[in-house]
C-alpha cells in the first residue's frame, strides 16, 4: 500500500496533466504533496503511536487514505487533486513510523529483521503493481482501486493483537504477558521475555525534545536522522514518481520501462528479505548503497553521452539500465533498512520524540526531492545523478563508521542503559 502511493505518478504524469491541464510546476508540486502530508503525518506518529497504542495510530492513518484516494478519484480540478494526495501524505507519514515499530516490538529477535524487512517487501509489491497497472488504466481507476490494500488492513486491524511493549509501557503487565503467549504459541515459555521488557520498560522515562539532544543519545540520533537524510538525497523519491519520465528523457519507450520494473522490484526485495538476517543490516546496508552510487553513475553517464556522436544510441539502453538497478538495490537494502534500524536503536523513552523527529527529516527531505526532481532534470540530467552518485557514496561511508548490527540481539539488549552496542 506504502509504495502505491509512492508509484502512482511515475506511470500517470502525462494522462493527469492532459486531462487536468497541469503544468510541469503544478504537477511537480502534486507530486510533492504526498511527502509534504507525510511529514506533517510523521510530526503526530510517534506520539499518537504512544497515547493511542499501534493499532489505533494505523486505523486512523487507513482513513487518512481512504478520503484521499477518493478525492484523488474524483477530483475535477487541481485543488481536489492536491488536497486528496496531501491526505493520502498524511496516512503515509502515520504508516512509516507505526508500522515498522509494531512488527519489531512483537516478533523474536531470531526473525525481527526479516519480518520488518517483509514490509518493504509488500511495499514493493504496490509499487510494482502500480508501475503495471500505469500502463493500460486511467489514473482515476488506479486511485480507486489504491483503496483496496487501505480496507483490507482496516478490517484486518480487528484481529491482531496490540504491541506487548507498548501495553507494558501503559501498566498492562498482564496483558503484555497474554499477547506474548498469543504471539509465541501456547507451548512456549514467555515469562522470561515478559520480564526483560518489564525491567526496560520500568528503567525508562520519559524524554522531552529538548533533553532528546543530550550527548548520551548523540549517537542513536545521528544514526537514525543520518540514514532517514541519505535515503532521500539518493535520489529515491525522485526516480521512484518520475521513472516513466527519466525513460521518455531518455528516448527509452516507457511502458516497456515500467512493466519490466513491475517485474524486478519484487524478486530484490525477496533477496533482501533473506540476506536481512544472514548478511546483517550493517553489510546489507553498504551494499545496497554501493548499488545505488554505481546506478547513478551509470545514469549520469547515459545522458552525459546523448549528444555525443556514435554513442547517442546508447542512452536509451543505458539510462534503463540504470533505472533498473537502482530501483533493485534499493528494493534490496536501502529502502527498508533506515526504518529497520530506526525500530531497534531508540528505548521506549525517546521513541516517540525520537521517532517523530526521524520520520519528519525522513519526509521534510522526500518533499523537497520530489518538488525539485524535475527542475534539477532540466537544469542537468548528468549533474542531477552525478550528485546522487556522490550522495549515495557517502552513505556507504556513514554505514562504516557509524551504524550498529544488530542482528540476532533484543530490543532490550540494544536499548537498555548498560547495553556497549551504541556506546
Amino acid at each position: 500500500m506504502f509504495f502505491f502511493k509512492l508509484g502512482y505518478t511515475a506511470g500517470t504524469m502525462s494522462s493527469i496533466m492532459e486531462d487536468l491541464d497541469l503544468s510541469i510546476a503544478q504537477f511537480s508540486v502534486f507530486g510533492s504533496l504526498l511527502t509534504f502530508g507525510g511529514m506533517i503525518g510523521a510530526i503526530f506518529s510517534a506520539k499518537s503511536a504512544d497515547v493511542f497504542g499501534r493499532k489505533m495510530t494505523l486505523w486512523l492513518a487507513e482513513g487518512f487514505c481512504i478520503t484521499g484516494w477518493l478525492a484523488i478519484a474524483l477530483a475535477e480540478n487541481i485543488i481536489w487533486l492536491d488536497l486528496g494526495r496531501f491526505f493520502v501524505g498524511i496516512g503515509v507519514g502515520l504508516i512509516s513510523y507505526v508500522i515498522p515499530v509494531y512488527i519489531a516490538e512483537i516478533t523474536p529477535k531470531n526473525v525481527r529483521g526479516t519480518f520488518t524487512f517483509s514490509n518493504q517487501l509488500l511495499q514493493n509489491c504496490g509499487l510494482a503493481t502500480v508501475y503495471y497497472l500505469g500502463n493500460f488504466m486511467s489514473w482515476r481507476t488506479i486511485a480507486l482501486i489504491g483503496i483496496i490494500p487501505c480496507l483490507i488492513q482496516f478490517f484486518g486491524l480487528f484481529f491482531i493483537p496490540e504491541s506487548p511493549r507498548w501495553l507494558a509501557r501503559e501498566g498492562g503487565d498482564e496483558e503484555c504477558k497474554v499477547v506474548l503467549q498469543k504471539l509465541r504459541g501456547k507451548q512456549a515459555d514467555v515469562m522470561k521475555e515478559t520480564r526483560e521488557i518489564m525491567i526496560c520498560v520500568d528503567a525508562t522515562a520519559d524524554v522531552s525534545m529538548g533533553s532528546l539532544f543530550e550527548k548520551k543519545y548523540t549517537r542513536q540520533l545521528t544514526i537514525g536522522v543520518g540514514l532517514m537524510l541519505l535515503q532521500q538525497l539518493s535520489g529515491s523519491a525522485g526516480i521512484s514518481y518520475y521513472a516513466g519520465s527519466i525513460f521518455e528523457l531518455a528516448g527509452f519507450p516507457s511502458r516497456t520501462g515500467m512493466t519490466v520494473l513491475s517485474m524486478v522490484v519484487v524478486p530484490k526485495a525477496i533477496l533482501g528479505l533473506i540476506l536481512v538476517e544472514r548478511w546483517g543490516r550493517r553489510p546489507l546496508l553498504m551494499v545496497s548503497a554501493l548499488g545505488l552510487c554505481l546506478s547513478c553513475i551509470f545514469l549520469a553517464l547515459s545522458f552525459g553521452l546523448k549528444g555525443v556522436p556514435g554513442f547517442v544510441n546508447f542512452t536509451p539502453t543505458m539510462a534503463f539500465i540504470g533505472v533498473l538497478t537502482f530501483n533493485m538495490m534499493f528494493a534490496a537494502g536501502l529502502g527498508a533498512l533506515p526504518w529497520i534500524i530506526m525500530s531497534e536503536i531508540f528505548p521506549m523513552d525517546m521513541k516517540a520524540v525520537a521517532g517523530s523527529l526521524v520520520a519528519i527529516t525522513n519526509w521534510f527531505t522526500g518533499w523537497i526531492v520530489s518538488y525539485c526532481f524535475n527542475f534539477m532534470l532540466i537544469w542537468s540530467q548528468s549533474g542531477t545523478f552525478s550528485i546522487f552518485a556522490m550522495i549515495s557514496g557517502l552513505t556507504i561511508i556513514f554505514a562504516w563508521c557509524l551504524v550498529p548490527e544488530t542482528r540476532g540481539l533484543s530490543l532490550e539488549e540494544i536499548q537498555l542503559p548498560h547495553a556497549n552496542i551504541l556506546s
